[in-house]
């Protein structure tokens, strides 16, 4: 069944308030109302803001709406939601201060975060202040981070579910390369996961071209990739689709693009074609996407939610946009199954649930094989097509699935590149 933003709000708020606010009549105040602040220690200038300031927005929607129908009841007390953030612009020197301002200024209940460094520099004191903080790489979960946790977004494991759907329907796509950014945080994490779907799916990697960021000509990068003749080139989660989109266009590839994100795709539409980008897959809807309205769902009214996003922020949606709002609403599932939304009290209960609500369906707590802790909720995760210059989702696959079976040429991949497992 379909759920919806009324539904959604229906469920948070007694039926006297909304009562209330269905009929026009002035809206009962709550006797026992209180208001908990939950902190965002995100980039929301520099660099890496597309992935911080977005999911500001988004939370504030869900907030805004909640707050709207009266609030949300956990144990006894009906609280109002504030979003409290800070900009730290991905310097971690500014982390550490946001994080401490944010918990002992502002009596936030949990931080959300990016992930990375950003997450490490906190890591020591956030564990002695059994502070609840989320992060959307699960890579920074280890065996001693009890109060790390990755709710929505399983970077960059889901990325297998884009190889898998390419493999099944161009079976005659047969050899890869891939070319993307050399940072642990994103860029060799997403390589080896690609490098591990393709092993599964019997496709060949025939180059690999880990670059800095000083590149400004890629160019060069592009030519000697595309000199392999490759069927398929793969940007993994690359900070540089844009420019290398564009070189794929002017030095004419005809083979099958797919990348982690395409942030932005109108822009790259914009210097290329339309043609040229359709078919380009990747992993991250557009809320309006009618996929989103079948069973199984666990984001409320995903359509309307893309409608008034782009209304109040026209030119910032990004990954990110849905990502925070969906780790909001695991929050808010977990503070009522606890009655309180004291940060540990919040962990207990999501994490004695077997079945979390996963925003695509199907989760589960995940992590111990590969980073030795089971914080991680995984899922089904859509695989997305460009279609007529538009992000399309062609289905939804089972990362669990893949995961069970595969776990250990992943493991093999990433120990490759250097990278941290159990």
């Amino acid at each position: 069944m379909k759920i919806t933003r009324r539904d959604f709000l229906k469920k948070t708020a007694t039926g006297v308030v909304l009562a209330g606010v269905a009929t026009g009549l002035p809206v009962n105040v709550f006797a026992n109302e209180k208001t908990v602040k939950i902190g965002m220690n995100i980039p929301m200038t520099g660099d890496y803001a597309p992935w911080g300031l977005p999911g500001l927005y988004g939370c504030e929607i869900i907030a805004d709406d909640i707050n709207a129908a009266g609030g949300v009841k956990i144990g006894n007390t009906n609280y109002k939601i504030e979003m409290v953030s800070f900009d730290h612009a991905y310097d971690t020197e500014k982390t550490i201060q946001g994080y401490k301002k944010l918990v002992l200024e502002d009596d936030v209940k949990m931080v959300m975060m990016l992930g990375g460094s950003t997450v490490s520099s906190i890591l020591p004191w956030a564990q002695r202040k059994k502070m609840l903080t989320t992060t959307l790489l699960p890579s920074d979960i280890t065996p001693k981070s009890e109060y790390v946790i990755a709710t929505c977004e399983s970077h960059p494991l889901y990325n297998v579910t884009g190889v898998e759907w390419l493999a099944e329907n161009f079976p005659e796509a047969k050899t890869a390369v891939i070319v993307t950014n050399n940072d642990v945080e994103w860029g060799l994490q997403s390589a080896s996961t690609y490098k591990a779907a393709f092993e599964v799916a019997g496709i060949k990697v025939v180059d690999v071209n880990l670059h800095g960021f000083d590149v400004t000509d890629f160019a060069p990068i592009v030519s000697s990739v595309l000199a392999k003749k490759p069927d398929i080139f793969c940007m993994a989660t690359s900070f540089y689709t844009t420019p290398l989109m564009e070189q794929l266009y002017h030095q004419g590839y005809k083979g099958k693009i797919i990348s982690c994100t395409l942030d932005y795709y109108n822009e790259i539409i914009a210097k290329t074609s339309k043609e040229f980008v359709n078919g380009t897959i990747f992993q991250f809807p557009d809320f309006d996407d009618p996929a989103l309205l079948q069973e199984g769902i666990h984001f409320p009214d995903p359509n309307g939610f893309d409608a008034k996003f782009r209304k109040n922020h026209p030119n910032d949606w990004s990954a990110v946009a849905w990502e925070y709002p969906a780790i909001l609403l695991n929050w808010i599932e977990g503070a009522k199954a606890a009655g309180s939304v004291e940060p540990t009290e919040v962990l207990k209960a999501l994490k004695s649930n077997k079945k979390p609500n996963f925003v695509f369906g199907g989760g589960r707590w995940w992590g111990s094989e590969l980073w030795g802790l089971d914080n991680a909720i995984v899922g089904r995760w859509p695989v997305v097509v460009i279609e007529d210059g538009k992000a399309r989702i062609k289905e939804f696959r089972s990362l669990t699935d893949w995961l069970d079976k595969n776990n250990d040429i992943l493991k093999k991949n990433m120990k490759a590149l250097g990278l941290r497992t159990v």
